[in-house]
């Protein structure tokens, strides 16, 4: 019995010492005996190649002899240390990585290549039975292993689903950074594997070829391998293919058994072979002409620029035109100043176009561009030099018409932009903010001031024929601004207006305009009538969606004013903050302004001096009110609406339209 118990301490005893005894360091594998299969081969140049660009291969490399890692079956594991330098070199983009590997037989007959490493097959990973210890530097991210990216470096026991992974890179002098690492680079880069049995850890580090070995692993858990390794087990590495590949190489491998790995030399290690074409020649051949087919490309990108850049800038100046310089605008700086006419940029929607805002370059001035199909050339010399004309007009209370331009089939003109858009919207569908009653006789006063100066005081009659809220901008200040010149009609002092089409806006339109189509300055004073209404009851001149006896605003004024009781038609809005005087005013004198003939109403010059007081009202009793329907045979259908809401409100005026360009001279 006691030469048995001997025996069996000896034996013990005899393999410790050879298991500390065992160790290997290859500077490359010219001399190396190793056991290979699969695609795995040893180059000419002294590397280990696991693995070449064919498709759904693998490689094993494995030390010829089983080693020693416990005394005992049932034992505990020895120490072990190993380190080595590999190159993942992709081919296109990154395929499968490589692993170095401990395994119960030298041979993995039955594993399969991608996506399993050459490890394991679809029956076998995650099986206790494996017995296979692994360190897995992975460049595809495999979901069915819950791998944590396409970059990563993990702990393998049993099955490709790592027990502790980490994007591959090292820790700096700080120990606190990691510096982030690419597996397929094509660069050489070293790894360590250190097992303590004692302390049952494991630590991988990694890290640049030239560069020391870091003081932080980059990856470090306690686990007990004792279970998972046999008493004999096989060490090498493992690579595979799939359908895009990679070739992994071994530049040089050290193990040690018990003890610290002995280090590689790093200058005695073979060289990687070169990738890409070797002669200078070579790359010539190929570059020249690629050089010159980029050139070429170039010069018609560059010629197809140019080309086209002066296609979308072009405009159509005439040489009449020249004359109006200073309102011609270039295309290219409305362009840039609306910011190519987005529709961020878009204030909305005019009688016949869209409404953009933008600033001029090189200037702080804001402006409103509304673009303007003009398709048809009639007319069109006289209509631009009324354009022009209407751009001279200067007054406190007219929006500025500061030019034009003329591209291709549009007419665009440019206005200086009011911020507190048209009038309507303070006045009708629950604004948001409604006017007070100083702030609209403000806005009434200012309104009949730029129709006097339209009527008399400039070098030509200009009559408006669309006086109405929703052409009355508002700037900063709520001061109004009559704009939108659009169905306006000019002509000289002491003459008669030609006879047109009748064109306006139904509710604002004075009565002999429908039978004789002719508008006057007398016609601009009924619409202002009309407008003098509107700003006081807060209601549009024809109003459907009131009772039928109601549905026209003059008549229902009439109607109050008959009953004595003509403050029943202020707005609602108004509350009791106002002056009763002045409104009473306002509604007695839109009703004189509605009188049926012509000649009855007042001129704009009497208006204004009614509004501040200079001269008394005329008795209204005196008056005839237009109280009958309208008429409306013989209307151009496109610019009249059943009320003002028809045109879009904007903050910014509503412009020129091409309705004058096909009206008849």
């Amino acid at each position: 019995m006691f030469f048995k118990i001997l025996a069996l301490i000896m034996a013990a005893l005899f393999g410790l010492v050879s298991s500390e005894d065992l160790g290997f360091t290859y500077n490359g594998f010219n001399r190396a005996n190793l056991s290979l299969d699969g695609i795995a081969q040893l180059t000419s140049k002294g590397l280990l190649q696991l693995t070449n660009t064919s498709r759904l291969q693998k490689g094993h490399a494995f030390y010829p002899t089983p080693i020693n890692f416990k005394n005992l079956p049932n034992g505990s594991n020895f120490s072990f240390s190993t380190t080595f330098v590999f190159a993942i070199v992709p081919s296109v983009l990154p395929g499968h990585g490589m692993a170095f590997v401990i395994a119960p037989v030298g041979g993995l007959v039955d594993t399969l290549p991608s996506p399993f490493l050459g490890l394991f097959n679809d029956n076998t990973t995650g099986e206790a039975t494996n017995h296979i210890f692994a360190v897995e530097f992975d460049t595809l991210q495999n979901r069915e292993f819950n791998d944590i990216d396409g970059n990563h470096v993990g702990i393998d026991i049993n099955g490709l689903k790592s027990v502790e992974s980490k994007p591959a890179g090292y820790y700096g002098t700080n120990s606190v950074e990691l510096n982030n690492m690419t597996l397929a680079s094509g660069q050489p880069m070293q790894a360590w594997v250190d097992y303590n049995g004692v302390a049952k850890q494991i630590n991988v580090t990694l890290a640049p070829m030239n560069m020391a070995k870091p003081n932080v692993p980059l990856l470090s858990i306690s686990y007990d391998l004792s279970p998972i390794l046999n008493k004999t087990m096989f060490i090498g590495f493992s690579g595979s293919t799939g359908s895009v590949v990679s070739t992994q190489y071994v530049l040089g491998w050290s193990f040690r058994m018990n003890g610290i790995a002995q280090g590689l030399d790093l200058a005695r290690l073979p060289k990687l072979p070169r990738v890409g074409p070797k002669k200078q020649s070579k790359l010539l051949l190929i570059a020249l002409p690629l050089i010159s087919a980029v050139v070429v490309v170039i010069a018609f990108s560059v010629l197809i620029y140019y080309v086209g850049r002066k296609r979308k800038f072009a405009e159509l100046l005439e040489d009449w035109e020249l004359e109006y310089g200073p309102h011609r605008f270039k295309y290219k700086d409305l362009y840039f100043a609306t910011k190519g006419f987005a529709n961020k940029e878009l204030l909305g929607f005019g009688g016949f176009g869209r409404v953009y805002r933008g600033v001029l370059p090189n200037s702080v001035t804001e402006i409103a561009v509304k673009k303007v199909s003009h398709e048809s050339k009639q007319g069109l010399r006289e209509f631009v030099a009324e354009i022009v004309s209407i751009g001279r007009l200067r007054h406190r209370n007219l929006v500025p018409l500061l030019g034009y331009c003329r591209r291709k089939g549009e007419l665009l003109l440019v206005y200086e932009c009011m911020p507190n858009g048209s009038l309507d919207k303070f006045l009708y569908d629950k604004p948001r903010r409604a006017l007070n009653w100083n702030q609209r006789f403000r806005v009434i006063k200012g309104v009949a001031s730029a129709l006097v100066y339209l009527h008399e005081e400039w070098e030509q009659v200009v009559i408006h024929r669309d006086v109405k809220a929703s052409n009355v901008l508002l700037d900063s200040e709520l001061n109004a601004k009559l704009g939108d010149f659009g169905l306006a009609r000019l002509y000289d002092h002491g003459s008669d207006p030609l006879t047109t089409h009748v064109v306006g806006t139904v509710g604002y339109l004075a009565p002999e305009q429908t039978r004789t189509g002719k508008a006057t300055t007398w016609s601009d004073v009924y619409g202002f009538g009309a407008f003098l209404l509107e700003v006081a009851c807060g209601r549009r001149p024809i109003d459907p969606r009131v009772s039928d006896e109601d549905i026209v605003l003059v008549d229902y004024v009439f109607s109050c004013w008959s009953r004595g009781d003509i403050l029943e038609a202020i707005d609602q809005n108004l509350g009791n903050d106002y002056v009763k005087e002045e409104v009473e005013l306002v509604l007695k004198l839109g009703l004189v302004c509605s009188q049926t003939q012509p000649t009855a109403r007042p001129s704009m010059r009497q208006v204004l001096l009614y509004l501040e007081d200079a001269m008394p009202l005329p008795e209204l009793s005196l008056m005839q009110t237009s109280n009958t329907s309208l008429t409306l045979a013989g209307f151009d259908h496109f610019p009249m609406s059943y009320s003002s809401s028809a045109d879009q409100p904007l903050s910014c005026p509503s412009s020129i339209t091409n309705s004058i360009l096909s009206r008849g001279r």
